[in-house]
């Protein structure tokens, strides 16, 4: 197995680096947007305990592990769905404004996290793509074993 080139080095790097920017950004924008800049009530909502999940997978993305990627691609489309069914609702001007925000930043996630595993293994090489394909494979028949 070869060391990847400086080249791919950099892009799994700018990858980590946008992802964990993307992270935060919308760990920020849920906070701000329902404390304090357009909360669904006065004086802020419980609806910012949304960011708590988002900070699950933080501790992940700043250990470099695969699988935090890989899970954080799937939860974000969440984020995602009531950042479009928000922006698309009507609400107040900072309320869209912030919904759109959210929407870009999961976008930005998404790829980063798609990007970053692609690139991974990628340089890992063949035979790392293969064991990853068997182990997922062996995930997978296992959990169905398990069902009734």
């Amino acid at each position: 197995m070869s060391s990847p080139t400086p080249e791919t080095a950099a892009r799994v790097a700018f990858t980590r680096h946008l992802a964990v920017a993307s992270l935060v950004g919308l760990i920020v924008v849920g906070l701000a947007w329902e404390l304090w800049l357009a909360p669904l009530r006065e004086g802020g909502s419980w609806w910012a305990i949304k960011v708590l999940p988002l900070a699950l997978p933080l501790a992940g993305l700043l250990k470099n592990r695969m699988y935090t990627y890989r899970w954080v691609s799937l939860l974000v489309w969440l984020y995602f769905t009531e950042g479009v069914v928000r922006a698309t609702s009507g609400e107040s001007g900072m309320s869209t404004l912030m919904a759109v925000l959210q929407t870009l930043l999961c976008i930005a996630l998404f790829v980063a996290c798609a990007l970053h595993v692609r690139l991974r293994l990628r340089a890992a090489g063949p035979e790392a793509v293969a064991a990853d394909v068997a182990a997922t494979n062996e995930a997978a028949e296992r959990a169905a074993a398990r069902k009734p």
